[in-house]
């Protein structure tokens, strides 16, 4: 197991408000669900994880959709 790939994730910061953002997400990808999206303190991987499943990608191109979701 990568751990590196959880010390990455301590700098994953909830960009701005989760809620909207989670709902714009829901918006641009209806396979989401409310459970897919739920941010938990400490478990911001398996969220990531959770997300990339459903979408089939991986975490790069998942933290890349959450950044442009943060800036629209």
């Amino acid at each position: 197991m990568d751990t590196h790939h959880n010390k990455g994730d301590q700098f994953f910061k909830t960009p701005g408000d989760w809620i909207k953002h989670s709902k714009q997400l829901k918006e641009k990808f209806s396979i989401l669900t409310d459970q897919d999206l739920k941010l938990e303190k400490g478990k911001e991987k398996e969220m990531l994880e959770r997300i990339g499943n459903r979408l089939r990608k991986n975490r790069e191109e998942v933290l890349n959709i959450i950044k442009e979701i943060n800036v629209s």
